[in-house]
């Protein structure tokens, strides 16, 4: 049976709609440097903030929802999660072998300038289809230009975030996208834990936890379901320390839904829909 190309983490995606001015301006607030905005061949546009080996990234489209239409039919907030390979095509034969329905790699474009001049930064995707979850978007991404994403001028925050340390999804059957996990990286990268399924991939966990597991880690700062029975909720961020994190978070003046000796807490209200936590 073929091995799926170790993956890491790559990047996390918040979809903001047809509001990135407004995303911008949230992100900034919370203490992340945001990379200019960029203009995918696709048609969506997007802001990144890069960390150490991932990154988080803002879509959306452009005002009036023009372009990638398709953007606007998931709620705003964690929309997707997406593991980097160096191998798109050995993923796809690897996914299609372990009976994993997904896309064959598409490659798309984005400009990215710079001091000294402009390239077109390169990417493949392979991704599964929509229907795998309504709880969002799940893909693998080859970069062909690392060099114009993970660029030193970008890595530094204002909050001291180094890096997406675990993200969860909630879920009413956990089990039903563990068993997706299982098949995708092997049976044995995922794991119980209370209330759900844990999947560690790299430097960064996955958790899939149910709707009471959700509100005992987040309380009031959970992200609400919307409607759907699995939904992206949470990112844990490690950041450089927490006064750092809190400070910047107070001089944007973003209202912290908790603060305790481990963590600081950010509900979805202050970032147009997924619950940030920050961890030392």
């Amino acid at each position: 049976m073929m091995t799926l190309p170790m993956p890491t983490l790559d990047h996390v995606v918040v979809n903001v709609h047809d509001q990135m001015d407004l995303g911008r301006a949230v992100y900034e607030r919370l203490g992340f440097t945001l990379t200019p905005r960029g203009y995918h061949s696709l048609g969506s546009v997007n802001h990144l903030a890069i960390f150490a080996t991932d990154y988080l990234e803002l879509i959306g489209t452009p005002p009036g929802g023009g372009g990638r239409r398709d953007i606007l039919g998931w709620p705003m907030g964690l929309n997707g999660l997406v593991w980097g390979t160096e191998d798109s095509a050995a993923v796809s034969a690897a996914l299609a072998e372990a009976g994993v329905e997904a896309s064959p790699p598409n490659e798309f474009t984005r400009p990215v300038e710079f001091d000294g001049g402009a390239r077109d930064a390169v990417f493949r995707t392979v991704r599964l289809p929509n229907e795998a979850t309504e709880a969002g978007r799940l893909y693998f991404c080859h970069h062909l230009t690392r060099d114009l994403v993970w660029r030193d001028e970008w890595r530094r925050h204002a909050n001291g975030a180094l890096g997406v340390q675990q993200a969860v999804i909630a879920a009413e059957d956990p089990a039903r996208l563990g068993a997706l996990f299982g098949r995708m990286f092997g049976a044995e990268a995922v794991r119980s834990i209370a209330g759900g399924v844990r999947l560690c991939v790299g430097l960064s966990c996955f958790d899939i936890v149910d709707p009471r597991e959700l509100a005992a880690r987040f309380g009031a700062a959970a992200a609400p379901a919307l409607g759907r029975r699995e939904w992206m909720a949470a990112l844990v961020l490690r950041t450089q320390g927490l006064d750092m994190a809190e400070a910047a978070l107070r001089a944007g003046g973003v209202a912290l839904a908790a603060h305790a000796p481990d963590r600081v807490l950010v509900g979805p209200e202050q970032t147009m829909g997924v619950t940030l936590a920050f961890v030392a």
